[in-house]
């Protein structure tokens, strides 16, 4: 078996050029970043998206083949974990519908949970195919797929963004792998999920959603993000990626920001009083604060996964988002996971009292962080080696442990 390969540093280019009458001249000026190769700032109009590339390179994923084939921990431990999951099995049975409703409430929804199942399932089988190379998994991911994109055509109800936010995500990352690992998915088949995709998921994750919660735009940008590489979609990939420079300051708080958080255009907080109320009334803000902390953790964990994934979706397209927010990320990584620890909220964070609920969301920027760019993260690592190996929420983040522990890629 190929060892695990190596860590190398990857390296940040920006490319400027200057056209006159008589002469082309092409000045480079480079910066450094961890790990492996060429970064540009952004990616041509004309150039090609690097597939397969949605939140996993095939560096990346050769490295989790060689693990489990190697015997080695915990990643061996993760894929087991995966593979007898009930979306592992290969007499697993798609259930798709043609509107998914589901409503912000507590009323009962319809195609909600089994959308957000099958495309989990389309994902897992997408990686027992490219670990174990057996074309049952393949089939298995092709015909969830292939159920849904004969079916569905809208999302409704007032959770209709959230709901296509999750799925969306998952569905591409799954696809991602399917049609760009040789798995021998039918061209035409191919087509009507692109069209599906771009029809019943991309104009739900799209809108605008200037005053909702911010883990609704992150959810949403890791959809549309993942969406846009798989549908080659250049125009809105870069729309995406300018979401995510408005929310991502704008949810995780700095006291380089001012005694107050930042905003996202748009939004109808202005005052003190409203923006401390959009931040479930806190009025004191300390480096790595979410907008969410004093609602749930949880919630801030979808957010933290969601940048994650966004961030790592456009380092694989040669986009380093990661770099422009990275001292927040790790603010934010590192006082989420001191107090689901366990440390002892002070009063004047959310009154003393905070819901430790975060699941399986550290892993992805956890790894770029500490293996990319050497930051020392101490309590996020100390979550995460107790809580792996991470499984799945069943919304949108899933083995996590065993995709991106430790695994930079090249």
């Amino acid at each position: 078996m190929s060892p695990v390969r190596r860590r190398t540093r990857r390296v940040r280019t920006a490319v400027c050029v200057l056209l006159g009458p008589l002469l082309m001249a092409l000045t480079a000026s480079c910066g450094m970043v961890g790990g492996g190769h060429a970064m540009a700032q952004a990616r041509p109009d004309d150039g090609g998206f690097n597939h397969p590339g949605v939140l996993l390179s095939k560096d990346q994923l050769d490295t989790v083949r060689d693990r489990v084939d190697d015997g080695k921990q915990p990643w061996l431990r993760a894929y087991l974990t995966m593979r007898d999951s009930k979306y592992g099995a290969l007499d697993y049975r798609a259930n798709p519908f043609t509107t998914v409703q589901c409503p912000p409430d507590t009323r009962p929804g319809h195609g909600c949970v089994e959308e957000r199942e099958d495309a989990v399932a389309a994902y897992t089988q997408a990686l027992l195919w490219y670990i174990t190379r057996e074309k049952a998994h393949a089939a298995k991911a092709e015909e969830i797929m292939d159920a849904w994109s004969a079916r569905v055509r809208r999302h409704t109800d007032g959770n209709a963004g959230l709901q296509a936010a999750w799925s969306g995500s998952t569905w591409a990352r799954a696809a991602e792998i399917v049609r760009h690992t040789g798995a021998g998915w039918p061209r035409a088949r191919v087509d009507r999920f692109a069209a599906m995709l771009r029809t019943a998921y991309q104009p739900e994750v799209t809108k605008p959603v200037p005053d909702y919660n911010g883990n609704w735009d992150l959810a949403m940008t890791d959809a549309a993000v993942g969406i846009a590489v798989f549908l080659d979609d250049h125009d809105a990939f870069d729309r995406a990626l300018d979401r995510f420079r408005a929310r991502v300051p704008a949810y995780f708080y700095l006291s380089s920001d001012g005694k107050l958080p930042k905003t996202v255009p748009g939004s109808s907080s202005r005052t003190p009083d409203e923006i401390r109320k959009y931040w479930f009334g806190q009025d004191t803000f300390t480096d790595g604060l979410a907008q969410e902390s004093c609602r749930n953790f949880m919630h801030v964990g979808y957010s933290l996964a969601a940048t994650g994934h966004i961030a790592e979706t456009a380092w694989h397209q040669g986009v380093d988002l990661y770099s422009g927010v990275k001292d927040r990320l790790a603010a934010a990584l590192e006082f989420h996971a001191r107090y689901q620890l366990g440390a002892k909220a002070p009063a004047r964070l959310c009154g003393g009292k905070v819901e430790r609920t975060m699941g399986p969301d550290v892993e992805v920027p956890l790894n770029h962080l500490k293996n990319r760019a050497g930051v020392s993260l101490p309590e996020t690592e100390k979550l995460a080696a107790k809580t792996r190996p991470e499984g799945t929420d069943d919304l949108f983040v899933a083995w996590e442990t065993l995709t991106h522990d430790d695994n930079p890629g090249a």
